[in-house]
């Protein structure tokens, strides 16, 4: 007596394709749901981070992603020098600076990355009469 009730209780075939999609409504909705909460942002974050180490220039503050601070010496194609104590001098991963806690003075030279000391005070990138007039020095 219970085997023919168990039988007549079986589900019919679907009739129409639209149960199909109905089912996999819920799993492309936590997909979308995912997508906007976790892995958007998260490509948002690696964006503005490379946008951070290619302005990377000597003179900025830097923590490494070991919990290092310093001051970047030196910006080569993917090494950086920081120097982290006086005369103290590492070179890391470029990938592994983690944050730039403070922008540096542009240092005065060919460029912002050369290895090139600063120009002595008295010396002007613009001539000496018209840096002297510039920088508000009298003979």
């Amino acid at each position: 007596m219970l085997i023919s009730e168990a039988f007549a209780q079986t589900a019919a075939p679907a009739a129409d394709g639209l149960s199909g999609l109905s089912s996999m409504l819920p799993l492309l909705l936590i997909f979308v749901i995912f997508y906007f909460l976790l892995i958007r942002p998260q490509q948002k974050r690696v964006k503005e981070h490379k946008a951070i180490l290619s302005q990377l220039r000597r003179g900025d503050k830097v923590v490494t992603g070991g919990g290092i601070i310093g001051q970047v010496v030196k910006v080569q194609d993917n090494e950086v020098t920081v120097e982290i104590a006086e005369n103290v001098k590492i070179k890391v991963v470029q990938d592994t600076i983690s944050a730039v806690v403070s922008r540096g003075e542009p240092v005065p030279g060919k460029g912002a990355n050369d290895g090139e000391a600063p120009k002595p005070e008295g010396e002007s990138k613009s001539g000496s009469m018209l840096g002297k007039l510039l920088s508000g020095k009298k003979d």
